[in-house]
């Protein structure tokens, strides 16, 4: 059964052009928010959300826009899902806040019980929750020196992990992540990911792994490694999925020595990839595995989540925070799992990828420019390149998005050069609609290269 949008009774789930982008409501905004908001904080769209429904956004001059992106995988099960609002406002009219540190409530307690159900494995687990990916991230790598009583963390080029000091030292791409917030966490050592597209012709994914195992053991030594921290398919860094058996190996190679090995699945989690977990693609179970984005249907909440025995081994006291957890957000986590279960998202993510790979799959034969389409599930992407090489070209994404912006199609550019087009629709989007967002997608591919 295809999926239908869920709030289509209050916003209609169609493209709805009023004014030009952006229109006159919005200009005025933007003018008040350089007088009060510091100019660091970027924004894709030149438009201003008044409200939205399903997998449409609505502007505040009355322009109706498809969004392909789910605010970067966050709102998987659409906007203003009925269930999870009647699950907030709930929660919002008992109590917000109580800190669970200082009284806790049951709503923590099933968002955990969730996690350790959902999460690869069958062994024991515990978890944690938090507030952003980061936070998770970087409690994923506390979590796992201080089980393994060792500093040392391995990491991947390309890859994204946050913007806090010790994620920032994880995240490989300096420009705007890092550059001029330094000094940065230390003992965070960074291999080469495997990267199909730019790896040596014909390298598998074992012999990528060797490479980058092969220079952790040469520079940083096993037996002084906690964690190898990696993305199942990164995001930020431009989709990038590993060659077959990479990840496996990578799997391998840590528990023949004892490291921990950490999933970031904060973009990838909660049916983006066509499964729960796109470590799962492989059958790799990781020691931790750290979650947000897709998990509260648009509110901040994220988890850690691993074997017990690892969990276990922090202090009482050693792991928290005020807001993590937040009974509102767990509400909102509960509804919007029920939603992904009840309406089997697992399987509308691979039609959704489907329908993705059919309206682009024509994109590398017409277009020199465009180097691979590449992906899993409802997270695809677009490698722009120059025409005849492999040399990123920023500016081609860059076009290609502000001409999807313009049309009123929400598209995400991305990648360690920012020349990656990165597509992740809300699961839950309308078929006729996906067709459509995506012709406006293709049409912008035809304007820009031509």
């Amino acid at each position: 059964m295809v999926a239908t949008a869920p709030a289509a009774d209050l916003v209609p789930q169609e493209r709805r052009l009023i004014t030009a982008l952006p229109g006159p409501r919005s200009q005025a905004l933007a003018a008040r928010r350089v007088a009060a908001v510091a100019p660091g904080v970027s924004s894709t769209l030149p438009v201003y959300v008044e409200r939205a429904g399903g997998a449409v956004l609505v502007d505040v001059d009355g322009n109706h826009l498809i969004d392909l992106g789910s605010g970067i995988a966050v709102t998987s099960v659409g906007h203003a899902v009925p269930e999870v609002v009647a699950a907030v406002s709930g929660q919002a009219s008992r109590f917000t806040h109580t800190c669970f540190m200082v009284g806790p409530y049951e709503g923590y307690v099933e968002v955990c019980e969730a996690l350790n159900r959902l999460t690869p494995g069958t062994h024991d687990k515990l978890s944690a929750l938090f507030n952003s990916g980061a936070e998770a991230v970087e409690n994923a790598v506390k979590i796992a020196r201080h089980a393994t009583g060792r500093q040392a963390v391995v990491v991947f080029d390309h890859a994204y992990h946050g913007r806090t000091n010790l994620t920032m030292a994880l995240t490989a791409k300096s420009h705007p992540y890092k550059q001029g917030f330094g000094p940065f966490a230390p003992e965070i050592y960074r291999v080469p990911m495997s990267y199909p597209l730019r790896d040596p012709a014909g390298m598998s994914g074992t012999e990528a792994a060797a490479r980058a195992l092969g220079m952790a053991e040469k520079q940083v030594g096993a037996a002084t490694i906690a964690a190898v921290l990696i993305e199942p398919i990164q995001g930020e860094g431009g989709f990038v999925v590993p060659a077959p058996g990479f990840l496996a190996a990578i799997s391998e190679w840590c528990r023949a020595n004892d490291v921990l090995l950490i999933a970031d699945e904060v973009q990838t989690g909660f049916c983006r990839t066509g499964a729960w977990f796109a470590c799962e693609d492989e059958g790799v179970v990781p020691d931790l595995i750290t979650t947000a984005k897709g998990i509260a249907a648009g509110l901040p909440l994220a988890g850690v989540t691993g074997r017990a025995e690892i969990m276990s081994h922090v202090h009482v006291g050693g792991l928290g925070g005020t807001y993590g957890g937040n009974p509102v957000a767990c509400a909102a986590a509960l509804a919007g799992i029920s939603v992904m279960e009840d309406g089997d998202l697992v399987a509308r993510a691979r039609r959704v990828g489907e329908s993705l790979r059919s309206a682009l799959g024509g994109a590398t034969d017409r277009h020199s420019g465009v180097a691979e389409v590449r992906g899993r599930g409802a997270m695809q992407a677009i490698e722009l390149v120059r025409p005849g090489s492999i040399e990123p070209d920023p500016q081609a994404a860059a076009a290609v998005a502000a001409a999807c912006h313009r049309q009123g199609v929400i598209v995400l550019t991305c990648g360690t050069w920012g020349n990656v087009i990165r597509l992740l629709p809300p699961l839950t989007i309308g078929d006729d609609l996906l067709e459509e967002g995506l012709s406006v997608l293709v049409e912008a591919l035809d304007e820009v290269l031509g």
